[in-house]
């Protein structure tokens, strides 16, 4: 089966680099291009080339200009945004407030807009002149900036949605420096450089065409091949490999990413299981996972435990909030307390790739001494978006690629409204927290709210957070240029070959 998908990757067209082609690995397939409904992770690797934002992120995590020139407060529910002159969209039409306004108000009110509950502070959106808008706030929004460095901030043509409606997805027209050719599902997605870029010198490839590889050793025969010329991830199991091959060379760096189970506490039919109603039998299930074993075996222990959202880089990260010690004891005599059956039945829903396949494994074994019989279910990753959102699962095991503001890690996945809390978990006074940690700027203050909040869902545990992961890239020796960000995202800016 090995030899008949590395034979398959080799046969793709183009698949030998040059300086106007550049080839990069992709963990997964992408869910639907279209940044108002998408929500994968690597969806926004493609965009970072395809779709310029209103601002962006440096690699130091400070909000830049991009589609946008700056901005200004008028008062602390008022924020005017200056757009960039001269942009256009990659079917020619001009990018102006009117298509700021349009795309804005797309993300409020779309239907499934995964966008709303990053934005929904903004309750009106003026054109103030072809080149400015106001956005009305309904109330003081710390976290409003660093939403519109991701997929709220991504402008798109107001011309072609009208045109395509809800096809928009399949052939997205952006203000990025590469615009979309062609889209073969589970198979490969092609960028051409968009000739009227507003600032093209900065770009060096005519073709970007990026490759869903779930399988780690496949990508790294790739790379060792030279079929890819950049790969996104490589597991940490396979790091001393790059570094041996002298055509090779691996950039690492500290991430936002966590990875966790969610368990469904309301969503849906599903949610009436023995673990998804009762909290005792979720804590039994954390107290049964060995976090420094389970990173140990599956990522060379290259990652870091957790217990909360945010990176150990975060100014918002709590140092005293601490993984707790695997007790199998301790578990067996909660789910005693919690008055259940045992062995406790869980299916555990993960993606299909092979470090998560591991980890899945890792975990069913661990559980099984603790009293629980974990059943894995494994899923394509967009699949397995599917089935969360709809409620159809008791357990999933899932990443989120993290933020640079701890709204974008928490509001979404914890409260009630969050558009990620694919287990509706609903507490009314985490909610009041959240809401409250967008009202201040005050670092102390934001920080004693989400205090509040982890103590709570240490309780009700909802969330069971594993682990943050490092960012892990491999490419070619002679490409350079590459800037690395904490958000994992791979920018064309400056890359290129020697």
């Amino acid at each position: 089966m090995r030899r008949l998908l590395l034979a398959a990757l080799f046969a793709l067209p183009e698949l030998s680099a040059s300086a106007q082609t550049l080839h990069i690995g992709l963990r997964q397939d992408p869910d639907i291009l279209d940044p108002t409904l998408g929500s994968a992770y690597v969806g926004r690797i493609v965009y970072a080339a395809m779709c310029d934002k209103l601002f962006d992120l440096d690699e130091h995590l400070n909000i830049v200009p991009q589609l946008a020139t700056g901005y200004h407060y008028e008062d602390p529910t008022h924020l005017v945004i200056d757009i960039r002159s001269g942009v256009t969209f990659h079917d020619g039409t001009p990018l102006d407030a009117e298509a700021v306004k349009f795309k804005i108000n797309r993300d409020l009110t779309a239907k499934g807009s995964m966008r709303a509950g990053e934005i929904n502070s903004i309750a009106s959106v003026e054109v103030i002149n072809p080149l400015s808008v106001r956005l009305v706030l309904k109330a003081p929004s710390s976290s409003l900036l660093a939403q519109l460095t991701d997929r709220a901030g991504i402008m798109i043509s107001p011309t072609a949605v009208e045109k395509m409606g809800d096809k928009f997805g399949t052939a997205p027209v952006c203000a990025g420096p590469y615009m979309f050719s062609e889209r073969v599902a589970q198979d490969h997605i092609t960028l051409k450089r968009y000739a009227g870029y507003w600032n093209p010198s900065e770009y060096h490839f005519d073709t970007i065409i990026y490759q869903p590889i779930v399988s780690p050793s496949v990508t790294l025969a790739n790379l060792q091949a030279g079929s890819l010329d950049l790969a996104e991830y490589i597991v940490p199991t396979d790091i001393p490999t790059v570094q041996k091959d002298p055509k090779l060379k691996l950039v690492v760096g500290d991430g936002l990413a966590y990875t966790g189970i969610t368990f469904n506490t309301g969503n849906g039919p599903a949610k009436d299981n023995v673990a998804g109603q009762n909290n005792l039998v979720r804590q039994a299930f954390e107290l049964a996972i060995d976090r420094e074993a389970l990173i140990q075996v599956v990522y060379n222990g290259m990652y870091a435990p957790v217990v909360q959202a945010n990176s150990p880089s975060s100014p918002y990260y709590i140092a005293d909030l601490k993984p707790p010690v695997r007790d199998v004891a301790k578990a067996r005599a909660l789910l005693k307390q919690a008055g259940v059956t045992t062995p406790v039945p869980v299916t555990l829903t993960i993606t299909n790739g092979a470090d998560i396949q591991q980890a899945g494994e890792v975990i069913q074994s661990m559980a099984a001494e603790a009293g629980f019989d974990v059943k894995l279910k494994s899923m394509e990753f967009a699949s397995s978006l599917t089935a969360g959102y709809a409620g159809d699962f008791q357990a999933y095991m899932i990443g989120w690629s993290g933020r640079s503001d701890p709204d974008g890690n928490m509001w979404q996945m914890l409260h009630t409204g969050g558009t990620f809390n694919y287990g509706h978990y609903s507490n009314p006074q985490v909610d009041a927290w959240l809401d409250d940690a967008r009202k201040t700027a005050d670092v102390g203050e934001r920080r004693a709210l989400y205090a509040k909040v982890w103590a709570q869902e240490r309780v009700d545990l909802p969330l069971v957070y594993l682990w943050i992961s490092r960012n892990t890239v491999a490419m070619k020796k002679n490409l350079v240029g590459f800037v690395q960000v904490p958000d994992g995202l791979i920018r064309m800016r400056g890359l290129r070959f020697e």
